[in-house]
């Protein structure tokens, strides 16, 4: 296994961005296959950055025996979105990115039932806007994620100037893409509708809105995978669930052996 960093400019944003990779190493990985990998996108949270999973969690451990390549971006503060003052986050990370990693690293699988995204709060909310925004990812997953601001309008009175600046006014934001469950009502009219996991822990102040998404998501039809346990917005569970999430994924997630 080999853990890269990869600067390179991005067009969408107009300056260099870095994403950290973990790739997989054949002497690592039984049956392993230098084509056609499969690729999960893994997604920071407000105050994190692309080296947010590897220093908190002992992700590369989790996957060292696991034919899988991780991508992690950075989306800065932007919630993955196409802001309203300019950055077109969700273009760079959504469309230019995929480019940009086939481009050096060309065995890397480009189908569907292949390619996976998942993340933390933003990161969880961006997983499903990224997702469910396109049709290039078979696979969802969100850990603590912000999947629906009702309740929060507050937040776009308190700080307009930050909220305002990615999302607009709130009624700009409502029904608009940008809008996860609105945004899943219109996806679930795709022939392939992709699968999705949530977590959220009861004693997290997301956990309510996570309740009421996972329920709309399965009225919308789409086949949801949802857990929930004692738990706060803490580091400590998402170490411990994105190794579910692995598990849940399509893909053969050999676990690592734990000492005693």
């Amino acid at each position: 296994m080999a853990i890269i960093n990869l600067e390179y400019y991005s067009e969408v944003l107009g300056m260099n961005r870095n994403v950290k990779i973990i790739y997989p190493e054949a002497s690592k990985v039984s049956g392993f296959k230098n084509t056609d990998i499969p690729v999960l996108y893994l997604l920071h949270g407000m105050s994190g950055n692309e080296n947010s999973w590897l220093a908190r969690t002992g992700l590369d451990r989790l996957v060292r025996h696991t034919n899988i390549a991780i991508i992690m971006p950075s989306t800065d503060l932007g919630f993955y979105v196409n802001t309203t003052y300019g950055m077109n986050y969700f273009d760079a990370i959504a469309i230019e990115l995929p480019k940009v990693i086939q481009n050096f690293f060309p065995n890397l699988s480009t189908k569907r039932d292949k390619n996976f995204i998942a993340g933390l709060s933003m990161g969880g909310y961006g997983a499903f806007r990224l997702g469910l925004g396109t049709n290039h990812f078979s696979h969802i997953a969100s850990l603590s994620g912000v999947l629906t601001f009702n309740g929060m309008e507050g937040r776009f009175e308190e700080n307009p100037e930050y909220w305002g600046g990615i999302f607009g006014t709130w009624e700009q934001f409502k029904n608009s893409d940008n809008e996860i469950l609105a945004l899943a009502a219109r996806a679930r009219k795709q022939e392939e509708k992709p699968k999705l996991y949530v977590w959220c822990g009861e004693q997290d102040e997301l956990f309510s809105g996570n309740e009421f998404a996972v329920s709309e998501l399965k009225r919308f039809g789409y086949d949801t995978t949802y857990e929930k346990s004692s738990g706060t917005h803490d580091w400590y569970y998402w170490t411990k669930y994105i190794e579910e999430v692995l598990k849940w994924l399509p893909i053969n997630y050999v676990q690592e052996e734990r000492l005693i």
